[in-house]
């Protein structure tokens, strides 16, 4: 059928039409329906299948996230018990509050040992504190020779609790060597401390957000 043969047909007549009109005319109007379709209901079916592609791709990234946890489980584990013991061995080395005196004494002793002379050995008057342990500096002016303060700040390095030498200034007066330096030596606190300490810090959270 030609153009004009499609134009001659009387929509009165549909029943009489050959076949190959009634097929255009029937595919046509599954077309109209198929995009009214797709405007109207299907549109919001397509936006929701998109959101839960999107949504299995994340979770898919999540899955992997967890798997990739769950295979490396145990070195983790063993991660964090290598990371207690090393922690521990660190708190070791700070004295707790009886012990201080004594650390005190040890730091004395080793000037003294090396033949050095205290010509000032003063504890601050407040520790600074922290977390889980308090800093106590300790302002020290010693005289004597340069090997004996060698020897002296190697033995400072040596003792079994953790002491450092800071902002050391050192002056020679014709052989006579005087050195001015801030011993910083460190203490953990004990449970009532800590609690204190992270009161504080919760009560200073809690004002900040005010």
């Amino acid at each position: 059928m030609t153009f004009d043969d499609f134009r001659r047909l009387n929509i009165r007549e549909v029943s009489n039409w050959p076949a190959l009109p009634k097929i255009v005319i029937l595919a046509t109007i599954v077309l109209l329906i198929v995009a009214a379709g797709a405007a109207f209901d299907w549109k919001t079916q397509f936006e929701t299948l998109d959101r839960v592609a999107q949504e299995e791709q994340t979770l898919r990234v999540q899955y992997s996230e967890k798997k990739s946890k769950a295979i490396n489980y145990d070195l983790y584990v063993q991660q964090l018990k290598d990371i207690e013991q090393s922690f521990g061995a660190l708190l070791k080395q700070l004295p707790n509050r009886s012990e201080m005196d004594a650390l005190l004494t040890d730091i004395n002793q080793a000037g003294l040992g090396r033949g050095l002379q205290f010509e000032l050995f003063k504890p601050a008057s407040q520790e600074k504190m922290a977390d889980f342990y308090a800093e106590l500096p300790i302002q020290v002016r010693i005289t004597g020779g340069y090997h004996d303060m060698g020897a002296f700040a190697s033995d400072v390095a040596q003792l079994p609790r953790i002491v450092t030498l800071n902002d050391v200034a050192v002056n020679n007066d014709k052989g006579v060597l005087t050195m001015d330096a801030t011993a910083k030596t460190f203490r953990y606190l004990d449970e009532e401390e800590v609690a204190k300490q992270r009161k504080l810090a919760k009560d200073a959270k809690e004002k900040a957000k005010k």
